[in-house]
């Protein structure tokens, strides 16, 4: 079985987490209001105006209720980022998903809480569908039960390479990483800058299938690994395989005829 032999190849020093914002030219600070020597504005976060929503689940006690901001006119994120959340009309609920139809529905932006009775669950927030800043979780007692820190949807252990390191303007790989562990979608990019691999961790598992791609953008491969981290019973094997001019030559272990 082939590996991605360039995937984590490059040297620590070259290595920057998204706790350093240089790393993605990151230029916002997770701040929700305007400067105080500004005047504050009702409901526009990150100089975006917002509208404000909730939703409530369940009955007495067990009530849980969520409010939230969002854009009215949302675009499809821009982004490499897995989790994306917004409101479902259709549904009526707040969703977490890895791709997002402006038709369906609106990005969640600003400030998110979600309650049961007076006890808050869930305090952070949102950057255009993506968790940023802080996120804090709580218990029905009010303790503290996870605390979470985010950068337009990578958390902030993931790590960044660059085949330039001193400019940081090539980037070559992205790992998302959440309490020490990979976790979400992984990009190992050519120094041309077209995609070379794309996948998805779970618990620090290769999941699904990961693609890999020629300098020119067309296909390579398809390598399958189980759909579940830790299930021993699915080998990792090749679902297909492209030449370079994009023409099938392996398919489920048969090969195609020249």
């Amino acid at each position: 079985m082939p590996a991605f032999a360039q995937e984590g190849s490059a040297p620590e020093e070259q290595r920057f987490t998204i706790d350093a914002p240089a790393s993605l030219d990151f230029s916002q600070e997770e701040q929700t209001e305007e400067p105080k020597k500004k005047k504050k504005k009702k409901k526009v976060f990150y100089g975006i105006k917002t509208k404000k929503g909730f939703t409530r689940k369940g009955f007495g006690d067990r009530t849980t209720f969520e409010t939230f901001y969002y854009i009215k006119n949302s675009e499809k994120p821009q982004t490499f980022v897995r989790d994306i959340y917004w409101y479902d009309f259709t549904r009526k609920e707040v969703r977490k998903t890895s791709t997002f139809d402006p038709t369906k529905g609106v990005l969640l932006h600003g400030p998110y809480e979600k309650r049961q009775g007076e006890a808050v669950l869930v305090k952070g927030i949102y950057y255009k569908g993506l968790r940023h800043g802080r996120w804090l979780s709580y218990n029905r007692d009010s303790v503290l039960t996870d605390k979470e820190k985010f950068y337009r949807g990578w958390p902030r252990e993931s790590t960044v390479t660059y085949y330039d390191p001193m400019e940081r303007k090539r980037m070559k790989e992205m790992t998302p990483i959440e309490f020490g562990e990979k976790e979400g979608y992984y990009y190992l990019f050519h120094e041309n800058g077209t995609l070379a691999v794309q996948g998805e961790y779970h618990w620090d598992q290769r999941v699904g299938d990961w693609t890999e791609f020629y300098p020119s953008g067309k296909r390579k491969k398809i390598v399958t690994y189980s759909k579940e981290a830790f299930d021993k019973e699915v080998k990792p094997y090749i679902k297909v395989e492209w030449n370079e001019k994009g023409r099938e030559i392996y398919r489920n272990n048969k090969m195609v005829a020249n």
